[in-house]
């Protein structure tokens, strides 16, 4: 883990080099939930609150992987409340006038489709493309469940910040081979490579079911899943993990997640990622996260405690979302990617205006 000497964003995005000497808070953060990791625990009140409400962990993971359209009134409605990115690029170009706007991107979902195998959910040429232009004009980060090295070779973009593992393993762009900034859950890699095998043995008797090892997260993968062996399923899964109490279990888009029980996420990888770039408490940054999935929601969260941020959902159901605004598929994300570049572009290229004498 480097300190906050080895970080420094250039006029281009984000580079290493020196900058203010001593850790940032962030990387504090960052060492405090490393020191407290078999210790801190905290409750899924989501997953808890779903569970309570309809009794079986089927219907929490129905609930996060919907499988029927709603009715058309009733997206309607949704929409109203968290508007289209694109239908409203003009309200959020505004808001980043003289800001620096800063982008955090989900991969799955977000800027690749869900697929049934996970191994094959390929970036296409053109969505590379406009992310490696985004990376040109403002600092961006990939944020995703993914194990970090697995999304990085999706990507295949060396200028990026990849936090892989929900936030849990971040590094800076490969010109730095030594800028790992932080890895919370390192003592918990031994468990996650012994509940991995367990989880493997224990699912291998339910059809379409995948176990992915990402490092400091393991993911079960129901995408192929009949539903209505979605239960046994999740009873498979808490059948090895109940022997495990520093590790929780969470749901998502049609997968089940094991995460070491730490004060870490999506939200505190963003501000961290925030802190170490040199841009927190500036009221002059303007962070814009996009991304799919329930995981997405701590980011979403932060942004709109902090006041200062524009979050926004990619979904094409309904969803309870602390985002402002939402985009349909990944089509329209790399639209939004497009139009945002193209904004930048003309906003630098337009004369100044002199004001009379």
């Amino acid at each position: 883990m480097t300190n906050q000497q080895d970080v420094v964003v250039s006029e281009m995005g984000i580079a290493a080099g020196a900058a203010l000497p001593g850790p940032s808070p962030a990387l504090l953060a960052c060492r405090g939930a490393a020191a407290g990791a078999m210790s801190l625990r905290y409750l899924d009140l989501a997953a808890a609150a779903a569970r309570s409400a309809s009794g079986t962990w089927a219907d929490a993971m129905r609930a996060s992987s919907p499988t029927r359209s709603r009715a058309a009134d009733e997206f309607t409605a949704w929409v109203r409340k968290h508007p289209s990115a694109l239908g409203k690029f003009e309200q959020i170009a505004s808001a980043s006038k003289g800001k620096k706007v800063v982008m955090f991107l989900d991969y799955d979902g977000t800027l690749s489709p869900i697929v049934a195998d996970p191994d094959a959910a390929y970036m296409s040429d053109a969505m590379r493309a406009a992310v490696r232009d985004v990376a040109k004009h403002f600092p961006t980060s990939i944020v995703s469940g993914r194990c970090r090295d697995k999304v990085r070779n999706f990507v295949a973009l060396s200028e990026l910040y990849y936090a892989g593992s929900h936030g849990m393993d971040i590094k800076g762009p490969s010109s730095n081979p030594e800028s790992v900034l932080c890895q919370p859950a390192s003592e918990f890699l031994p468990v996650m490579d012994e509940v991995y095998k367990a989880l493997v043995e224990k699912t291998k008797s339910t059809p379409g079911a995948k176990v992915e090892h990402n490092k400091f997260c393991l993911s079960v993968h129901f995408r192929c899943v009949d539903e209505k062996r979605w239960n046994g399923l999740a009873e498979q899964v808490k059948a090895v993990t109940k022997d495990y109490p520093k590790l929780k279990l969470t749901h998502g888009r049609k997968v089940l997640e094991i995460r070491p029980s730490i004060m870490w996420d999506k939200g505190k990888a963003l501000e961290f990622l925030l802190e170490s770039l040199g841009f927190a408490n500036r009221s002059d940054v303007l962070p814009v996260y996009i991304g799919d999935d329930r995981t997405d929601e701590d980011a979403f969260k932060v942004l709109r405690k902090r006041g200062q941020g524009i979050g926004i959902l990619v979904s094409k159901c309904p969803k309870e979302t602390n985002a402002s605004y939402s985009l349909q598929d990944p089509g329209e994300v790399m639209d939004f990617l497009l139009r945002l570049v193209d904004w930048k572009r003309k906003s630098s290229a337009a004369p100044m205006v002199r004001p009379r004498v």
